[in-house]
């Protein structure tokens, strides 16, 4: 009980004498320090939403336009052309002299002034950003136009952008034309339909534009206006938050450790520094320390804002999603105990070895865990309706209340596992897999699915992480974790012990185990949903495929895009395991927009399609070779088209649910929104390639995430391309459909020649399956 003692800052007993006080000073101290720290934080956002306001200016550029101004009035002439008197008239006589009217009236016409060069230099570079033809060109040529614009963009930029600086300057996201979107999509459909269905669907889509599409499209003009975004709201709310289903397999996805290396075998040591590391990068996301990403131009930060301290509340119709401004502690679960770990002290952060000694603390605990406590979480991982009907009934006063609110409102969540993990012992390949299965669902009860993200800590020191999807999408929480691993390794690093570097403050009250009461009848609903969400990890079949002999150097030298290299080996793979061609979801990003999130490539197109036939058909290597890159340009055209605003599914989405809220029946918006995505794909983008060296470190390898299969019978397929001469590819799919089998990538790519020649008629085993196709 000495810590609730010490968490008291005062207390007072009633005696026959009067009432005695007692205060704890070193109670009052953490207050005082803990108030002061979140003043400093409060200080900070405001001079950073300051600084982000009037950007591309700077506070101090507000300086140079008073002076400017009052030394040309000093010169007897009068810049404003007559404002600076008007203003002057309209200023109060009596407390001011002449002059002093006169100065205050020359800086409100500056001020004025310099919100009006803001304001047009602002809208100076949202016109540029809108600009997108530098996409469109060859790589290596670039126009007049071109480099006209790239002038005029660094020249309407201000120096040194804060994260969010160019947040208001971004254009809105386009709404395309419904004759264009329409076209694009019957392109697109027609080498996956037969000549009678595709003639069927080319009616039904005729009369949708020329009908009621355009009524609804005028609904969504005047959405886009209001908006920021057309698409964001209605995809984050429609696509994700009213999802009935499991979050698990079916939302949320996963990240992994390095591949070849584990930094430390202790995992109270791995835990110390990676917590201390997302402690680092969350205190740099504060200050808008994290540099805007910039593809050309910059990306939106949007997404960033929900990083921390955020979960996602079930509801009985619709999730929602909370954000709290900060929180000092994160949820900590281990063997069936919840705790809550303070990661801050005396107003200062824990160091790692301090976190280390407190993870050591709690994995010492023997205590066991109460009736309930230990499979709590599958409420998390099965559907949301009883999980919504639980929290309400059993979760909404009380102990229970307080120890809920503890999680939901904690930084993110950990969970320290007993098992061992990683490419390691006599089966390095399975190993892997199962690496990979218990990031994306664990044991089904041991992560919080809920929280914006959960990190897993394994008894070996291995480590990864499980995201929740609603709130962002992939990139943004690999830029997190890209940080979090190569500051753990190669900033933080362990002793030769292999423990975390550092004091450890002698004062550290040790970490709070959570209380609950859970009556048997929410025990029960426990395990109901730990029966649902059992099933669905179990029918998931993982394959996780590092190829590290053949990666995007081989490639480019070619002349070839590395995504649509792999999009069309997909296609070939597929096409060998099921005989036909399927429906291709790769997801593109409109971060080029404001708020913009991800966009659709439907990557089997009519020109993959031909090239696959002939190498299967036997034609020669002259014919493969052209329409193979007749195919990737192909791609690369639907890639660039998604990622500026010409993409197909997003509009339609829109346009379905105008349809839905005036009670309109579309068949040809029915069809399209019913449409099976059999092979879900989607790359992870190496994003902070600096903090990575391939060539001095290539053991420090990144692997990656991956994520669940969209349909029952189909496949997801995650990749990533690490440096020059690696491609990790991880496939999901399920045991319950008999066409499936996550491994038969393995042996569907054509080989390679050292010259870079395709050789068209080969299965590849595991071996060589290294060296893929070459154009």
């Amino acid at each position: 009980m000495a810590e609730a003692h010490q968490a008291v800052a005062f207390q007072f007993t009633i005696t026959p004498d009067g009432i005695d006080l007692q205060l704890s000073h070193q109670a009052l101290r953490q207050v005082y320090l803990s108030g002061l720290r979140s003043w400093k934080k409060r200080v900070t956002r405001l001079k950073n939403n300051v600084i982000t306001g009037v950007y591309p200016a700077s506070p101090s550029s507000w300086l140079f336009v008073v002076i400017a101004i009052l030394a040309t009035m000093y010169t007897r002439s009068d810049p404003s052309m007559g404002l600076i008197a008007k203003i002057q008239e309209h200023l109060p006589c009596e407390p001011l002299h002449i002059q002093c009217r006169t100065v205050v009236s020359a800086v409100l016409f500056s001020t004025l002034l310099w919100f009006s060069l803001i304001f047009t230099m602002r809208l100076c570079l949202k016109q540029l950003l809108s600009y997108h033809g530098w996409m469109f060109e060859q790589h290596g040529k670039v126009s007049n136009t071109t480099k006209i614009w790239a002038a005029m963009v660094r020249i309407f930029s201000g120096r040194q952008p804060l994260l969010y600086s160019y947040q208001g300057s971004l254009p809105n996201l386009p709404v395309p034309a419904v004759k264009d979107t329409v076209k694009r999509y019957l392109e697109s459909a027609r080498p996956l339909m037969s000549d009678s269905e595709y003639e069927r669907m080319t009616t039904l889509a005729k009369e949708f534009e020329s009908s009621l599409g355009n009524r609804l499209q005028w609904y969504l003009k005047l959405k886009a206006m209001w908006a920021s975004n057309y698409v964001s709201d209605w995809w984050e709310e429609y696509v994700y938050l009213r999802g009935r289903g499991p979050l698990m397999v079916n939302s949320n996805y996963y990240g992994m450790d390095f591949l070849y290396v584990t930094p430390t075998p202790i995992q109270a040591a791995r835990a110390g520094n990676t917590l201390h590391a997302c402690l680092l990068y969350r205190r740099k996301l504060n200050r808008e320390e994290i540099k805007p990403v910039i593809l050309n131009v910059p990306l939106c930060a949007a997404q960033c804002e929900r990083i921390f301290n955020t979960t996602r509340i079930p509801g009985e119709e619709t999730d929602s999603l909370i954000h709290w401004q900060d929180s000092e502690y994160v949820a900590v679960f281990h063997r069936g105990r919840y705790f809550r770990l303070w990661l801050y002290h005396a107003g200062r952060m824990l160091s790692p070895r301090e976190i280390e000694q407190q993870i050591q603390r709690i994995m010492d605990d023997p205590s066991p865990p109460v009736p309930g406590e230990a499979k709590l979480a599958a409420l998390t991982a099965g559907d949301r309706i009883p999980w919504a009907q639980a929290r309400k009934e059993f979760f909404s006063s009380g102990v229970n209340k307080r120890s809920l609110d503890c999680i939901e409102k904690a930084a993110f969540f950990v969970a320290l596992d007993d098992d061992e993990q990683g490419m390691r012992g006599d089966d390095p390949a399975g190993n892997l897999d199962r690496y990979a299965k218990s990031l994306l669902h664990g044991k089904c009860y041991d992560r919080w699915f809920d929280k914006s993200f959960t990190v897993v800590v394994y008894k070996n020191g291995k480590n990864g992480l499980n995201a929740e999807h609603s709130w962002a999408d992939g990139p943004i929480m690999a830029h997190v974790w890209e940080y979090v691993m190569t500051t753990d390794s190669f900033q933080l690093g362990y002793t030769e012990e292999g423990h975390c570097k550092g004091d450890v403050a002698s004062s550290l009250p040790p970490p709070t185990r959570l209380t609950w009461d859970i009556p048997a009848e929410c025990q029960e609903r426990i395990e109901r949903s730990l029966t649902v969400a059992q099933a669905l990890a179990d029918d998931v079949d993982f394959h996780v495929l590092p190829i590290q002999e053949f990666g995007k150097g081989a490639i480019k030298k070619c002349k070839i895009s590395p995504d649509a290299y792999i999009q069309i080996a997909l296609q070939l793979a597929y096409y060998r395991n099921r005989g036909t061609f399927s429906l291709t979801y790769e997801a593109s990003m409109t971060r080029l927009f404001r708020e913009g999130r991800t966009e659709t490539v439907r990557s089997c197109t009519s020109e993959s399609c031909a090239f696959i036939r002939a190498l299967e058909g036997g034609e020669s290597k002259e014919v493969c070779r052209r329409l193979f890159r007749t195919a990737s340009e192909k791609h690369q055209q639907l890639y660039r088209m998604a990622m500026t605003g010409g993409g197909i599914d997003r509009h339609l989405f829109c346009l379905y649910l105008v349809s839905k809220y005036l009670g309109e029946e579309s068949p040809f918006l029915k069809e399209v929104l019913s449409e099976t995505w059999r092979l879900s794909t989607s790359q992870t983008p190496l994003q902070q390639v600096e903090l990575f060296d391939f060539v001095n470190h290539p053991e420090y390898t990144t692997c990656g995430g991956g994520f669940g299969p969209v349909a029952d019978d189909g496949y997801g397929v995650s990749y990533i391309i690490v440096g020059e001469n690696m491609i990790n590819l991880h496939i999901s799919c399920k045991h319950s459909c008999p066409q499936t089998v996550s491994t038969f990538f393995h042996y569907q790519f054509p080989e390679t020649t050292e010259k870079g020649k395709i050789e068209t008629s080969k299965l590849i085993d595991k071996m060589s399956l290294l060296k893929l196709v070459r154009i």
